[in-house]
């Protein structure tokens, strides 16, 4: 098949949107880019299929060049049949071409290549025929004997390593024992003896047995960091019955053969040594494989979730909570501008509560805070004890408890070195812990997102995979929401489609020079930023209160003419007031159809109608449209918990066997699967109302139940 017919069959996706996506991509374009301003071209697909599409066509070009190297390799042994050369060429994965090469592989020096290099390969031969009319072994092997052969135990001890690798090589052998062992093998592990295992991390894997078929990608991770740690010993049991009865159906014993024994050795060789092993390593590279891959899901997934969090206005106190050090604080104001640092000491061993307590009224005060992020770390408790009793008396003040997961990354990274070169790393971590309230999305992807905190087994999986994965959401999410070209840190401008971190470096460095950018146009000044990245760019660069109207729109400058021979039928293209324009548009819609408009403006229609919801909303953030986090204002500990409580809580983290709920204490709480309503999916951020089911003081664990009943 050709490669666009594959890609075509594994994504469902149609030929024609296939050939377009395939030519886009291809030319340079990226993926944001196509799926915002390309939508006639693939009809409409959006980053998802995209991106599927992407992946398809970097996995079959990449098994197109394995397979030339293949036909290479074997053509230059002069083994290339007409039938393996079809076979190999029909072969559609990665694993079924690598069991056609496994026979002619170059390899070490195996028994068997051993006892070819000895001239036993003839012999062995005759011992896979098993002719019944052939003479005894002890005469076949006779003429074969030489120094390197002093005998015909050695003879036939070297046919039969030969025999057995045959055996064990032949593809659709490997093929069906790999189906088998998949449907019907059990994974094992046991505590391995005299293994520490602090805690009892893996007490679930002391004694553990399960069909391969029905483990849960987290039970896989789980056991494979459990064995690299060498706390537990890991293996595969494929019975018997489920090998031998394919090795018997491609290479059958002739019981009235004089060489019928001799063969049953070299089945049984095949099997045990070579074969089961093999087989063993495919199952466990191919459960790794596809649980890396679900984590790495899930972790792409939760992260998106977090960063389209909605931005949380106000001027915010950042508190990096602390014991011996004390506490950092930060204060920044609307646009994250950093106004007063400073540190407080109310727990032990200071103790200074009062002076902090007077501290904290005053930064309030003086900056008419609104909000108050606390640091989730060490000291976050006792923290937020404090800031409760400063806040009681002030009504418009609120509290909450952020991550901090990933700060001290920040603190110590070249990025926050630049951004604040007089602070205190420690001071730097309270300005990230403030801003991440404000804007998580400008925040986070300053931050390698693996710390972030929003994952499982991120650090267990590939991490070249997992950095790919989580670029493209952290792109996908920038570009859906736009980047102010003349406020966004290079971290963010980094991401924007076509410009990637040295132009992030350029543009910041011309702003810094030559102040702030008056339109999109002026970024050709920005030297090495060419045509192909301002297309790419343009659309996903927002300058507010600048030369152009349309600059601060998602609309694409390529689009300019059309968006405002529109606003020239509606009579607004003096930019008048947005109330105004948004009623003068709505009412030509209103009385011609898009279809019409899309005719005589010579445009397409989902260009079009973009263009139009552009103007009609200029500037949406769609994270707006997602609810808030809860703000609080008074404690909830631990203790005051009780069973059948109904709380609201946040989603923080989603996982395999559940979902970790922040509903106010120290300790976030566990909704597990198995209380799920029916058909209920969640994702990080999300507002719910939970029942608490149980707590364990001591371990600090609390179970929750999702109440039916929503909480006012």
């Amino acid at each position: 098949m050709k490669l666009i017919d594959i890609i075509v069959q594994e994504t469902g996706i149609s030929l024609e949107q296939v050939s377009a996506v395939i030519s886009l991509l291809d030319e340079g374009n990226t993926i944001p880019f196509v799926a915002r301003y390309r939508k006639e071209a693939t009809n409409g697909l959006d980053e998802i299929q995209l991106r599927a599409v992407q992946k398809q066509m970097q996995t079959q070009r990449n098994l197109q060049d394995r397979r030339k190297t293949i036909l290479s390799s074997i053509e230059q042994q002069g083994k290339l049949t007409a039938d393996l050369r079809k076979q190999i060429e029909a072969a559609r994965n990665r694993t079924a071409l690598e069991d056609l090469y496994q026979a002619y592989k170059p390899r070490r020096r195996t028994r068997a290549q051993i006892a070819r290099e000895s001239g036993l390969e003839p012999l062995a031969e005759l011992l896979l025929k098993q002719d019944p009319q052939s003479p005894p072994a002890e005469i076949l092997a006779r003429p074969f004997l030489s120094d390197d052969v002093a005998d015909l135990s050695a003879a036939w001890d070297g046919a039969v390593d030969i025999a057995a690798e045959r055996i064990s090589d032949n593809a659709d052998v490997r093929r069906i024992v790999r189906q088998k062992a998949a449907q019907w093998g059990a994974l094992q592990c046991k505590k391995r003896a005299k293994a520490e295992d602090e805690g009892g991390v893996y007490q679930t894997y002391y004694a553990f047995e399960y069909r391969i078929g029905r483990l849960k990608p987290h039970q896989v991770l789980a056991i494979n960091r459990g064995e690299r740690e060498k706390v537990l010993s890991v293996s595969i049991d494929i019975a018997e019955r489920d090998w031998k009865t394919v090795v018997d159906q491609f290479f059958p014993l002739q019981p009235r053969s004089p060489l019928a024994e001799l063969f049953e050795r070299a089945r049984k060789d095949a099997g045990e040594r070579l074969l089961l092993p093999a087989i063993c390593r495919d199952l466990r590279r191919t459960l790794t494989e596809q649980a890396e891959s679900h984590a790495i899901k899930v972790f792409t997934d939760n992260l998106e979730a977090l960063l389209s969090q909605p931005p949380v206005p106000g001027v915010v106190l950042g508190i990096d909570p602390g014991f011996r050090t004390g506490s950092k604080l930060a204060v920044v104001d609307e646009t994250a501008r950093l106004l007063e640092t400073g540190t407080i000491y109310p727990h032990p061993p200071q103790s200074k509560g009062e002076e902090a307590e007077a501290t904290l009224a005053a930064l309030i005060a003086r900056w008419q805070v609104t909000l108050i992020a606390i640091g989730n770390g060490t000291a976050s408790r006792e923290t937020e004890q404090l800031v409760a009793r400063v806040i009681k008396s002030k009504d418009q003040v609120h509290y909450l408890i952020v991550s901090e997961a990933g700060a001290s990354v920040y603190s110590a990274s070249p990025l926050a070195a630049q951004e604040f070169p007089d602070l205190d790393v420690s001071i730097r971590g309270a300005v990230s812990i403030a801003r991440r309230l404000q804007d998580p999305l400008a925040e986070l992807v300053k931050i390698d997102p693996r710390s972030i905190g929003v994952g499982l087994y991120q650090h267990d999986v590939n991490q070249a995979e997992l950095r790919q994965a989580l670029h493209d959401v952290v792109e996908s999410v920038v570009n859906r929401v736009g980047v102010d070209l003349n406020t966004a840190s290079p971290a963010l401008l980094s991401y924007v489609a076509g410009i990637g971190p040295t132009l992030a470096s350029k543009i910041v460095s011309y702003r810094d020079e030559h102040g702030r950018f008056p339109s999109r146009q002026t970024l050709y000044n920005v030297k090495g930023l060419g045509a192909a990245a301002f297309q790419q760019a343009a659309g996903f660069l927002r300058i507010h209160n600048g030369r152009e109207p349309l600059d601060e729109s998602a609309i694409h400058p390529e689009s300019y003419p059309v968006a405002k021979a529109l606003l020239e039928r509606i009579g607004e293209d003096d930019g008048g007031a947005a109330p105004k324009r948004a009623a003068a548009l709505e009412a030509l819609l209103g009385s011609t159809r898009l279809e019409q408009l899309s005719a005589e403006m010579q445009v397409g229609m989902a260009t079009l109608k973009d263009i139009c919801d552009q103007l009609l909303r200029p500037g949406l953030d769609p994270r707006r449209e997602s609810p808030g986090p809860i703000l609080r204002r008074d404690i909830l500990a631990l203790e005051d918990l009780s069973p059948g409580q109904v709380l609201k809580g946040t989603v923080r983290n989603v996982v395999d066997f559940g979902v970790f709920v922040d509903i106010g204490v120290k300790q976030d709480g566990l909704l597990h699967r198995s209380k799920w309503l029916p058909g209920e999916t969640y994702s990080v951020g999300q507002i719910i109302d939970v029942i608490v089911l149980d707590m364990d003081a001591v371990r600090k664990r609390i179970a929750l139940g999702r109440s039916k009943t929503p909480l006012s």
